[in-house]
């Protein structure tokens, strides 16, 4: 079922006062989300989610791809720069909070609308505790007994090498974001701004001095290759690099809380992918240059700061600080999870895929408390289970890229659905390098080529996921089928269709979304392009949309302005008798 038809309905029912008219999706659940997500804020909020994720990835990596970890980095960073302008694309099209599972729904119905969404939450969910757990573990930088490791009895069961106490500062921590997140996306915010700011500025330092200090290129060429994995480790190291560039998803579920989302958010994703890119192969390169794979392989809970503390001159301060700040950093990613996946599931209960009571939002914090709560708790009891096994980060990442690959390769599947299905809506940035169509209707399509490679890249990610994560292709599956399950339960509850799409009013919606982020030119666009389409399907003409309100702002005039202004208006008024009198 990739059709959907919802979305290939005439889009004349957006004649409608999209201020006034309810839809299937705009029924009443409370108050709406805060707009309060600037262009900083919305940068700091995909930097929290990937940014800070090589502070994990680089020791993961490295013992799986050893001496070819750079092209591990590289194989899932060129997957990532595609992932990224996809996103990039639908997000200034469709600034709805939900993300690729908006995108999804809108392309390909409310069944595969699920699985995405469903999906990105198996990411979420995880990114919340992987990330809680990596920031406990660079805080024991300082405090190393608390990674003390103890044989734990359940029964007759004898479970060795678990870590108990950073499982405990994990839990605390995913238990502190959760109640800030309730608080309000302001308050996230802010705390995301100041720490991206300070990671961009140290991460830069700390590749500064340790390419001008301690880069050996004969150590990198010999690890390259006396160390280079067999076919097997290489596929495994480059599914699990994908951790450093899953969280692009942050920026689009900010975006019905972002402030010119238009134009916002084309700019922040493209910085955004550019920054994290050069991150992530300048900490992989680095880190081969100057340490053997296996010592990042020993240090997979600090790899960052084990780097930084050898650096000459300046490893004895910078090990320390790399710490504290990895610390920080890592928190502030999973942060962007708690917040991710309650605005997941804020959208798939707008639009029918879980229930309505999941779209409640706070009539004082104006945030999705039940949500918050809900999946909060989902990464709790991931967290807790991982915790059994002597190595809970591998467990955690080797679930991670499961959700990311599926979701993705549905997400660009829709991105080419939609080109052909809703040409109609404005799209302020397009991918680039596409193949121009003409439709039945004599209009143009275009037929974006990076979103084909895209989705051949992600699709062998997928394949390398299910043929070396051990525990990914039993525990992925099991969430799909888990909330499949809560899906079809829904659905025949509402007395909804199952793998067929609840009728909406698409347009009217994407008006009122328009209006609300004050895209007036947006607006204006979509409405040219409606009538248009109604002009080729042979339809009567009908009464314009009414005009997008406009704000009136009353501005103090200086008293000489207003001695101008008012011998203007006498002028004009003298010339107007003399007209009437003419």
């Amino acid at each position: 079922m990739l059709g959907n038809q919802s979305a290939r309905a005439p889009l004349a029912s957006a004649e409608a006062d999209t201020h006034t008219t309810p839809t299937a999706t705009q029924e009443s659940v409370g108050p709406g989300l805060r707009r309060a997500v600037g262009i900083w804020g919305s940068y700091t909020w995909g930097y929290a989610d990937v940014g800070a994720d090589v502070y994990v990835a680089l020791g993961i990596v490295m013992a799986a791809a050893q001496g070819a970890t750079n092209v591990a980095f590289l194989f899932a960073g060129l997957v990532y720069v595609m992932v990224g302008l996809a996103y990039t694309e639908l997000a200034a099209a469709y600034p709805m909070a939900g993300g690729g599972q908006f995108y999804v729904l809108r392309g390909l119905g409310d069944f595969w609308g699920f699985v995405a969404g469903w999906a990105v939450l198996l990411d979420f969910t995880i990114d919340i505790s992987l990330f809680a757990l990596a920031s406990a573990g660079y805080i024991n930088f300082f405090v190393p007994v608390l990674n003390t490791r103890v044989d734990l009895h359940l029964g007759g069961l004898t479970l060795p090498g678990v870590q108990p106490w950073l499982i405990l500062e994990a839990t605390i921590f995913v238990v502190l974001l959760t109640i800030l997140n309730i608080i309000g996306v302001r308050e996230s915010s802010r705390f995301n701004e100041l720490l991206g700011a300070l990671d961009v500025i140290s991460e830069s330092t700390i590749l500064f001095f340790g390419f001008l200090f301690a880069f050996d290129p004969q150590l990198l060429l010999r690890q390259m290759t006396q160390s280079w994995p067999n076919p097997y480790h290489l596929a495994y190291g480059a599914s699990l690099a994908i951790i450093s560039f899953v969280g692009l998803e942050s920026i689009s579920q900010a975006s019905q809380e972002t402030i010119r989302p238009g134009k916002v958010v084309p700019r922040t994703s493209l910085a955004l992918i550019l920054t994290v890119l050069i991150y992530a192969l300048a900490f992989s390169n680095l880190g081969l240059a100057m340490l053997p794979w296996q010592s990042f392989a020993e240090h997979n809970g600090d790899p960052i700061a084990w780097l930084a503390s050898h650096i000459p001159f300046l490893g004895l301060v910078a090990g320390p600080y790399v710490a504290l700040l990895g610390a920080t950093l890592v928190l502030i990613s999973s942060n962007a999870g708690v917040f991710g996946s309650s605005r997941i599931t804020y959208s798939m209960a707008r639009y029918d895929l879980l229930p309505r009571q999941l779209a409640r939002v706070h009539p004082k914090f104006r945030t999705p408390v039940r949500t918050l709560v809900i999946f909060s708790g989902f990464a709790l009891l991931e967290l807790w289970l991982a915790g059994l096994s002597p190595n809970a980060y591998d467990v955690l990442g080797n679930m991670y890229a499961f959700g990311a690959a599926t979701a993705y390769i549905l997400v660009f599947i829709s991105l080419l659905v939609l080109r052909f299905v809703d040409p109609w809506t404005p799209r302020p940035f397009k991918v680039p390098l596409n193949i121009r169509f003409r439709g039945k209707d004599g209009e143009s399509r275009l037929l974006p080529v990076v979103g084909i490679l895209g989705l051949l890249g992600i699709s062998s990610m997928l394949v390398m996921v299910v043929l070396t994560h051990a525990i990914g292709r039993l525990a992925g599956p099991g969430w799909l089928l888990l909330g499949l399950l809560v899906y079809v339960w829904h659905r025949k509850r509402s007395g909804l269709p199952i793998f067929g799409s609840v009728p909406r009013d698409w347009p009217a919606e994407q008006l009122a979304v328009y209006a609300d982020a004050e895209e007036y030119d947006l607006v204006e666009e979509l409405r040219e392009n409606l009538a248009r389409q109604r002009h080729l399907a042979g339809e009567e003409p009908r009464a314009p949309l009414a005009a997008p309100p406009t704000r009136v702002v009353s501005i103090p005039l200086s008293p000489q302005e207003s001695r101008s202004n008012g011998r203007r208006t006498t002028t004009m008024a003298r010339e107007e008798e003399q007209r009437r009198e003419g």
